[in-house]
């Protein structure tokens, strides 16, 4: 359940203060009062509310200058009893949300707290979207094998509950999907999903990231940056691969974990959390722990609820439903419409799969393009892991005698030529390589020539 918001009202008149502060608790709200600019400021060194109420005369400070500094941090309605249109336009152009006559109509009043309140946490949870670049939500999990109903029905017992879970599994097999869904079937699913990748950023970023900076923590912070611990409130923060996080870090967020409180970096402040916080890992934390490279009391923490996912090659009767989704919702502009040989389905059901539902997706995605026109997907389409171990599985590889690796990849690299027809884009795609480096194969091959403009 979401805490109710908190309120600080900046009014000399002890009257008035008293009136709103009662009229705004009636509504469930949290409400508290400074008398002055100096009381204010005192309060906000160490706390922080969701919206502040301004009177524009204050007997310490200047209204405008008070404003000037406060919008920037929280959402301001400006309160006066000596209005002028010149007055209200300059008090937008600074910053405020709202700008009400004394006296104050009560509903009047309400309407603009929730407006006001409605619009900030818009902006929050569209500036999270933004800094933690989500990516467009696909089906969750595709099948019907007995260990994905499994996780199916652990997801189902745990979503429910506003508690940590940890998720493992090697890498390709869904973690974050199961994040996804956890989160949809939570009472926090009208919240933000906001995830953090815990290998992408250096440990002082990734703490920037996760619970913010003050203006001036540190070389280049420039201005105040709320972290995405705040910006999931209501919702839920998903920490990938939460086994590369350091020392200090894994201290900070069991003290989140554990008490639900953290400071911006570089500040002072104590902040409350209201995020639900879901983590992944593919490595061991168990023996991790053992070994000291993990917190213990972390590890013991997040391991009260965990949801293990099995690889692919545990669950090769899912392959089917999963070849024909991705046929279904591959991600090219140009639709085709595509059915795999039954004979091609054969390959990918005796394949291994390390690179588990990521690897499959890419291999069904390259025999797209190599297909070609062909409205069926056949064994010469399928690229199976390195190209090296492709050139066995995927093309047909004919020497007089034991080839060197250098004659099988030029071997290889002259059949996904032939095949593309010398599209440099679709090899590159193709191989994971860049086009930079096709063209320079090209060259090396004696096929510039031939080569698409």
């Amino acid at each position: 359940m979401t805490p109710p918001a908190t309120i600080l009202a900046i009014d000399d008149d002890a009257l008035f203060n008293d009136l709103l502060r009662e009229q705004l608790a009636a509504n469930g709200y949290v409400v508290r009062g400074a008398p002055s600019w100096e009381k204010a400021q005192a309060w906000l060194k160490e706390h922080e509310p969701d919206l502040v109420l301004l009177d524009m005369r204050l007997p310490d400070a200047d209204g405008m200058e008070a404003l000037a500094a406060l919008a920037p941090r929280y959402p301001v309605i400006v309160l006066t009893a000596y209005g002028s249109v010149r007055q209200a336009v300059e008090a937008m152009h600074r910053g405020a949300a709202e700008y009400l006559m004394k006296p104050v109509n009560p509903d009047e009043l309400e309407l603009a707290v929730k407006r006001t309140l409605g619009h900030a946490r818009l902006k929050e949870r569209l500036d999270v979207v933004e800094s933690s670049q989500r990516r467009r939500r696909k089906a969750w999990m595709v099948g019907e094998s007995k260990a994905l109903r499994e996780v199916s029905r652990m997801i189902d017992a745990v979503a429910g509950e506003d508690v940590t879970v940890l998720i493992t599994g090697e890498s390709g097999t869904g973690k974050e999907l199961v994040a996804r869904e956890i989160h949809e079937r939570s009472r926090r699913a009208q919240g933000s999903f906001v995830t953090l990748d815990s290998c992408t950023l250096q440990e002082n970023l990734f703490e920037s990231e996760l619970f913010g900076h003050e203006k001036g923590a540190f070389t280049g912070a420039d201005k105040l940056k709320k972290g995405l611990i705040e910006g999931a409130r209501g919702g839920t923060l998903f920490l990938d691969e939460i086994g590369e996080i350091g020392p200090a870090i894994q201290a900070k967020l069991l003290r989140v974990i554990e008490t639900g409180e953290f400071r911006r970096l570089g500040g002072t402040k104590v902040l409350r959390s209201d995020a639900r916080i879901l983590c992944a890992t593919n490595r061991d934390l168990a023996q991790m722990a053992q070994e000291g490279t993990f917190r213990p009391d972390l590890y013991y923490r997040l391991s009260t609820f965990v949801i293990k996912l099995p690889p692919l090659r545990e669950r090769k009767e899912d392959i089917p439903a999963l070849v024909e989704h991705f046929l279904r919702n591959h991600d090219f502009s140009r639709r085709v419409t595509k059915e795999i040989a039954p004979e091609a389905l054969d390959v990918l059901m005796r394949y291994d799969w390390p690179g588990n539902i990521r690897e499959l997706r890419n291999v069904i995605e390259r025999a797209i393009i190599l297909s070609g026109d062909s409205p069926v997907l056949r064994p010469e389409h399928l690229v199976l892991g390195t190209p090296q171990q492709a050139a066995a599985t995927a093309c047909t590889l004919s020497f007089d005698r034991p080839p060197t690796l250098e004659e099988l990849k030029e071997h290889y690299f002259r059949q996904m030529y032939e095949r593309l027809s010398g599209k440099r884009a679709a090899l590159a795609r193709v191989l994971g390589i860049s086009e930079r480096n096709v063209y320079r194969l090209i060259d090396k091959y004696g096929l510039k020539e031939k080569a698409e403009a």
